[in-house]
């Protein structure tokens, strides 16, 4: 195959993870005419690009019509440009300008592989690189930045192809500029996910590029020291967000392979995190494939869960406890428990973080039946109050006082960037034993201990079939503060999935749930009384819907702890409605 030919074919198969040979190499150099002078910043010339990356996240060809028409549909919203920049348009929402300025949507004209989706993005590329850099918005944001660094790397082989040696060397000056400002501010870049963002950019730009040896060994060293400290021993992220791994996997994994494309041994701290983290992942999940809603994670994609879980060598049943995570899960049958049992993340990886302490979700098969409200993807800043509330959380709310406190006064949000946590439980324990009947949880958190002199503590137990689950949620005294003079008010709060028909039982003392599969569970409380009432169901991936919750109000003084039981049944929905009051509420709409 002639050089020519070689590049040509590179392109298609989009260099990714392909590293070019060195007759392939100097044809692409000689395409972009002479060699350029880049900035000091790059030791050495830095004209050509070596390889691109996958991309593993969803793409849809569809896309790149809609795009060619000048229609922009990001976060929600949509923009038609009507011939105008869309880059001189006013955004619609933050969400909106991050999505378009991180040049994620090249990977949808790419999928559609055409002459014309080609050109439509140079044309577009070209367009942002000829406005005036507007530095300190929504595109120079951290994560905005790397996000664009990584999309433009992905996709050379859309933009490059057919490209004429002007456009190459317009594209790499621009990307050189953009990599040497994402350089120049890591020591203002926020912690967690962005941080990790901007050096997994740093070291793809290091070795997509050539003549980057030095960037290599610093920046791979930055990752290591970064993943080390963020990625918890039992493969959880520092934030206790499970969005976090979402975020990160996608960008982890073709790095692995871009270093063995180079002929460059990963980093141990790469490998290490990957290895933890999917099992981590995979502990998250539930039986329809969704995950579990904690400390902001909302919907994700189904079909880049499943590219992520296709690189997971480690199948089976997922782990039981993730205690470095705060993290525990209860399997039998075809049920499945996820319970939050840990203590806020630390304050810098709090802004996201929810005050859901001890709180669950409950699955059966491909039925999700107990959630936490969770919170939109976009448009996020509308709900973030109440979601992040312990009332928007299965589990007990002590006089409707949230388990965490967060930073409210808005010149502290924009210093700090959000509204991390200012105070929660300092002591959480968690202690499962294996028994006759099942698997129990017990755990316990001193949220309330100082303010309400109350530690909350909640026991459930699997049955061994997965057929029942039974729990006690009790509320003991602090043994260092008093309850004299401290309201004693309190709700157990179970939020159902909005797939789940609801009634109350004529006993006013539980309630029926009828699954998507027709399958039958039923909560009771025999001792105390069981209401129903609206919630919102935040996670879902058109956007929040309506949805019921099962409550349960006490006072501590008369009634300190309260049982309850959720019951599959093998009865038929018309066999147990006849159980339903005769002038029962109607059932909520799915």
């Amino acid at each position: 195959m002639g050089d020519s030919a070689e590049v040509a074919v590179a392109h298609r198969r989009g260099i990714s993870s392909l590293l070019l040979g060195r007759a392939a190499r100097t044809v692409l150099a000689r395409a972009s005419g002479q060699s350029v002078a880049l900035s000091r910043f790059w030791p050495g010339r830095t004209d050509r690009l070596l390889i691109a990356p996958n991309d593993l996240r969803t793409v849809d060809a569809t896309r790149a019509s809609e795009i060619y028409a000048g229609r922009f549909v990001f976060a929600g919203k949509i923009v038609t440009s009507h011939g105008r920049s869309i880059f001189e348009l006013d955004p619609p929402s933050e969400d909106w300008e991050a999505s378009l300025l991180g040049f994620g949507w090249l990977r949808h004209l790419r999928a559609a592989d055409s002459a014309i989706t080609r050109a439509n993005a140079r044309s577009l590329i070209d367009d942002w690189i000829s406005k005036p850099i507007r530095k300190g918005g929504t595109g120079w944001r951290a994560d905005v930045l790397a996000r664009r660094v990584i999309s433009l790397l992905s996709q050379a082989p859309l933009v490059l192809n057919d490209a004429d040696g002007k456009f190459y060397r317009r594209f790499l000056r621009s990307l050189t500029r953009e990599i040497r400002y994402l350089r120049y501010t890591m020591v203002d870049i926020p912690d967690g996910v962005p941080r990790l963002q901007v050096l997994i950019a740093l070291c793809y730009a290091s070795l997509c590029l050539a003549n980057q040896a030095k960037h290599i060994r610093s920046s791979s060293r930055k990752l290591s020291e970064e993943l080390t400290r963020q990625l918890l021993p039992d493969g959880g992220h520092i934030s206790r967000n499970p969005g976090a791994l979402i975020e990160l996997l996608p960008d982890l994994l073709p790095l692995r392979q871009t270093y063995s494309a180079r002929n460059i041994a990963p980093p141990n701290a790469l490998l290490n995190a990957i290895d933890r983290m999917m099992p981590m992942l995979r502990f998250f999940r539930h039986g329809d494939g969704s995950i579990a809603l904690f400390n902001g994670m909302s919907s994700a994609p189904s079909g880049l869960l499943a590219t992520l879980l296709a690189y997971d060598d480690t199948h089976g049943t997922p782990m039981s406890s993730m205690p470095h995570s705060g993290f525990q899960r209860l399997d039998a049958g075809t049920t499945a428990l996820i319970m939050d049992t840990g203590a806020p993340p630390p304050p810098s990886v709090s802004q996201d973080a929810h005050a859901g302490c001890l709180s669950f979700e409950l699955s059966s098969g491909t039925s999700r039946i107990i959630v936490n409200c969770g919170i939109p993807s976009t448009g996020r800043d509308n709900w973030r109050a109440f979601a992040r509330s312990t009332a928007a959380h299965s589990t007990l709310i002590c006089h409707d006082t949230s388990s965490c406190q967060f930073i409210e006064r808005p010149a502290m949000k924009r210093m700090l960037r959000g509204a991390p946590v200012v105070s929660g439980p300092s002591n959480v324990s968690a202690f499962r034993e294996a028994t006759e009947d099942g698997i129990m949880l017990t755990a316990s958190h001193d949220a309330y201990a100082r303010a309400l002199g109350v530690v909350h503590q909640r026991t459930v137990m699997l049955s061994n079939d997965g057929m029942r689950l039974e729990g006690e949620d009790t509320l003991l005294n602090a043994s260092s503060a008093s309850t004299r003079n401290k309201p004693d008010d309190y709700a157990l709060r179970f939020h159902l999935h909005p797939s789940v028909k609801a009634s109350r039982l004529s006993d006013a003392h539980g309630v029926m749930l009828v699954l998507p599969n027709r399958d039958v569970w039923t909560f009771e409380a025999l001792s105390d009384k069981v209401d129903l009432e609206d919630s919102v169901f935040l996670a879902g991936s058109d956007g929040p819907r309506r949805t019921a919750q099962i409550v349960i109000r006490q006072n501590r003084k008369d009634v300190p702890s309260i049982r309850w039981s959720f019951t599959r049944s093998s009865a038929s929905p018309a066999v147990t409605s006849a159980r339903r009051d005769a002038r029962r509420e109607p059932e909520l709409p799915l």
